[in-house]
């Protein structure tokens, strides 16, 4: 007869049977999104001129490509919050007036990305929209309610696609909060370098710079990564601020120090020596590699894009028709002028006049 395993035995072994698998889980924390019952209530297009009203400037919004802005309202009971929503030239530009707008007062929204929050008001990218969220003097909505607004309008964070036409951060360690700028334009970038030659970056060949302070042990040093199309347009740059600025020559806490990697340049102003500078160019990794452009995106709708797909394929069929209908009549007018000039060439004959000679012994 079997020996029965006494009660505390089996529960024992039941219980480590179980906890292998609740230790190979990972855990998994699930962010609780605020509810509020926001709803829009009013929405106007306006020309970039309005954007002054709203903390922003025309000169830099067109040369992000913004072209128009949506004014929106929002409502929570009582209180209503005003929101800009401005279609850039595309994700890159949207994040870029992220950056220029942005400052070292503002800090992050939390769980939100691409978001931050200042005491004016928030600012978010989505996709090639850059959104201002607005506190008016007399705001009155709760941060959780606020908080609750930038979700129900933008989400917690951009999709994919977005994500992957961002360009790439400038290296964290050292970097100054708020100090980063992405610029596309001369006017940007006159405004963020103003001790800088900005007419030697080549905005017209294609340059998009990254500015960032960073901090040291004797001074805050600025960064400046600039990227070209190709490597050769990067080496012609480089030369030409070599030649004007003096890179590389020791001149003081005033030099510049600058190195070029494949299409990039880098450069570092205000630096307190050259092993300062070198550390801080040292950061960046360059990696050769081959991808696709973004996807390009018309100014027109998606709905005259297929009209006139639709009419080029239409016109595409009566060229083609075209070009057969005449290549039959130059044969029947071709066989009429070999029939009457050159009687004896098979080629004016009729089809059932044509004798064939198998010349057979």
């Amino acid at each position: 007869m079997a020996r029965q395993l006494p009660k505390w035995l089996g529960l024992s072994a039941a219980l480590f049977a179980v906890l292998p698998p609740c230790f190979a889980q990972k855990l998994t924390v699930i962010p609780l999104v605020p509810a509020a019952n926001w709803r829009q209530v009013d929405s106007q297009n306006l020309g970039v001129d309005a954007i002054r009203k709203y903390g922003g400037d025309p000169v830099i919004e067109r040369e992000y490509g913004v072209k128009i802005l949506e004014h929106r309202t929002y409502q929570l009971g009582r209180s209503s919050v005003e929101v800009t929503v401005e279609p850039a030239s595309d994700a890159s530009a949207a994040y870029g007036l992220l950056t220029y707008y942005q400052t070292e007062s503002m800090v992050p929204e939390k769980g939100i990305q691409l978001a931050v929050t200042g005491s004016d008001g928030s600012m978010m990218v989505r996709g090639r929209n850059f959104i201002r969220f607005l506190r008016a003097k007399d705001f009155q909505v709760s941060e959780n309610d606020f908080r609750a607004l930038l979700i129900f309008v933008g989400g917690t964070r951009p999709s994919r696609e977005a994500l992957a036409n961002l360009p790439p951060p400038l290296p964290p360690q050292g970097l100054v909060r708020g100090s980063e700028k992405y610029v596309l334009g001369p006017e940007a970038a006159r405004r963020v370098l103003p001790s800088f030659r900005t007419d030697l970056l080549g905005f017209d060949q294609g340059a998009e710079v990254h500015v960032g302070d960073y901090l040291s042990d004797k001074a805050r040093p600025t960064v400046i990564a600039i990227s070209y199309p190709t490597p050769q347009i990067a080496r012609v740059r480089f030369n030409a601020m070599t030649g004007f600025l003096g890179i590389n020559q020791e001149g003081g806490p005033g030099s510049l120090y600058g190195t070029r990697r494949g299409s990039f340049v880098f450069l570092v102003l205000n630096a307190d020596g050259p092993a300062t500078a070198t550390k801080l160019m040292d950061q960046f990794k360059v990696a050769q590699r081959v991808s696709w452009n973004e996807r390009y995106r018309s100014e027109r709708s998606f709905t005259l894009e297929l009209i006139g797909l639709l009419l080029a394929n239409f016109l595409l069929i009566l060229i083609l028709a075209g070009i057969c209908i005449l290549g039959g009549v130059l044969v029947f007018l071709s066989k009429r002028v070999a029939a009457r000039l050159f009687p004896e060439w098979q080629w004016g004959r009729p089809d059932g006049e044509t004798l064939i000679r198998l010349n057979l012994s």
